[in-house]
């Protein structure tokens, strides 16, 4: 729900609470990407009390990263994000009295997540730096999905030239080895990423996230260890909705912060 702000709003952007008024971030309304499900899905990931410093990488206004350490105490989050637009929401949202207790330890880095080598230690992502690493990476394929006419949301769902490999290279270097890694990720192309960790990553978890009991899950939620050589495992999926599109119960707590996607370790 909006809520009022200071800062004040630019004028394209609405200040919206996440878990249940837990944290709040600006986020644009006409032109570029609005965080939903997804990202809360995302830091629900995380074990429990993790701590360290983590990366979200393509954090867009941030709202992955700021739920992940709204329920972690003992985490840092960097907000990785290349557009200017949705950097400046970030920056703005740490500015916001509702995030007072939150804003010390986060930080904005406006850097491409894709970067390689000496240009991405430059723009402040160290190798062997990082204890996780979050992302929920632009989906779609440019040479097969038609991109949205607005220019900052097909910025933001359009996976560039280097593919899924360039987000994964990244994380792979940025992490501590025995760091970890939490990607959401398209099912139909899950063995996309299988194959971007292999070698690189070990422990790999994956859960589905069905929309409703029985049906398909159109997205998974994959978290690996790097340097790991434990095997892979497959976990039950995690029901969203009920049969009237209301949310289940295990939803709603994922949603605000109330409890974890149920993976063992």
């Amino acid at each position: 729900m909006p809520a009022a702000a200071d800062p004040a709003l630019p004028g394209d952007c609405t200040c919206d609470s996440f878990h249940r008024g837990g944290f709040e971030v600006l986020q644009p309304v006409r032109s570029g990407h609005r965080a939903g499900s997804d990202a809360l899905l995302l830091a629900a990931a995380l074990p429990e009390d993790a701590k360290g410093v983590l990366a979200d990488l393509g954090a867009g206004a941030g709202v992955a990263g700021l739920a992940a350490i709204a329920v972690n105490p003992g985490l840092e989050a960097r907000l990785v994000e290349l557009e200017p637009h949705m950097a400046h929401c970030a920056r703005l949202s740490l500015q916001l009295p509702a995030n007072a207790a939150l804003a010390p330890r986060a930080r904005v880095v406006e850097a491409d997540a894709t970067l390689g080598g000496r240009r991405r230690v430059e723009a402040g992502l160290a190798d062997n730096s990082f204890d996780f690493v979050i992302t929920n990476p632009p989906y779609y394929n440019p040479a097969s999905e038609r991109a949205s006419p607005d220019t900052r949301r097909a910025f933001a769902h359009q996976m560039g030239e280097g593919g899924l490999e360039a987000w994964l290279r990244t994380a792979a270097a940025i992490l501590k080895p025995g760091g970890m890694f939490c990607l959401i990720w398209r099912s139909e192309r899950v063995d996309e990423a299988l194959d971007g960790l292999r070698g690189r990553f070990g422990a790999v978890e994956v859960m589905g996230l069905h929309p409703r009991a029985g049906e398909p899950a159109p997205r998974v939620v994959i978290r690996a260890v790097r340097g790991s050589r434990a095997p892979l495992r497959l976990y039950p999926g995690v029901v969203l909705h009920e049969a009237d599109n209301a949310p289940t119960a295990i939803a709603q707590a994922l949603l605000n912060g109330l409890e974890r996607l149920p993976f063992r370790s």
